[in-house]
């Protein structure tokens, strides 16, 4: 088991897990706002959307109040993250059907739209790209695709810089030096972060459209595109 593994599975990792995103991702909330909005541009009231990545329940939580007629088919491989998104739903949990898995276990659909948020930086570019391909192959003609995750210029100066800025946004946040510097040291090691540039390429290879840059966080990148 992976030590990303391992966190998703800890009990006390996953207790603690919804307070984490806020703290530690630039913009978390706004950026679940504008991703609902994105979605929204193209998806029908009555929508239904695929959620990948979706366990802790926090971006399905934020779709289901901004939206009340949309229901949602949620995938994540921890059992233990998709029990924390029931109750992170609460009274909207019916609204959302969860699967232990990934991509290849999600319903074929097809889909008003498509989100997939925080979870891409966790594997390389190949598998980056197949995933796109099945998301994308799972939607409707021209529905949205909303993607976030880690993503910064990998200039010899530029990244440095860039980590550094993103460790001190931790350190603002309150978050005790020591766990902030290994915040960083974790990004720098252990995630694959690709440039902006190679993300986009990926949505294009993917076979997605016009793939557009709506949030930035320091690290932290989103795009909308479409199928």
């Amino acid at each position: 088991m992976t030590d990303i593994q391992a966190m998703f599975s800890d009990p006390q990792a996953v207790a603690k897990y919804t307070e984490g995103p806020p703290r530690f991702v630039p913009g978390y909330n706004a950026m679940l706002s504008m991703a609902a909005i994105l979605l929204a541009e193209r998806a029908p009231r009555n929508a239904k959307v695929l959620v990948l990545g979706a366990g802790g329940g926090l971006e399905l939580k934020a779709f289901a109040e901004a939206h009340q007629g949309w229901s949602f088919d949620g995938v994540d491989p921890s059992a233990a993250m998709l029990g924390l998104a029931r109750k992170t739903l609460g009274s909207s949990a019916p609204r959302a059907r969860l699967h232990q898995g990934y991509i290849d276990d999600a319903p074929e659909g097809p889909f008003d739209g498509a989100t997939c948020l925080l979870t891409l930086h966790f594997v390389d570019a190949a598998e980056r790209r197949r995933i796109a391909s099945e998301i994308r192959r799972r939607l409707k003609p021209r529905a949205a695709f909303v993607v976030a995750h880690l993503s910064a210029p990998n200039g010899e100066d530029e990244r440095p810089l860039w980590l550094s800025r993103y460790s001190a946004f931790l350190a603002a946040s309150g978050v005790e030096p020591d766990k902030a510097a290994a915040a960083r040291d974790a990004v720098t090691n252990h995630l694959e972060i690709l440039a902006p540039a190679q993300d986009e390429a990926i949505l294009r290879e993917a076979g997605f459209s016009d793939p557009t840059l709506f949030y930035t966080g320091f690290t932290f990148r989103g795009w909308v595109a479409y199928a």
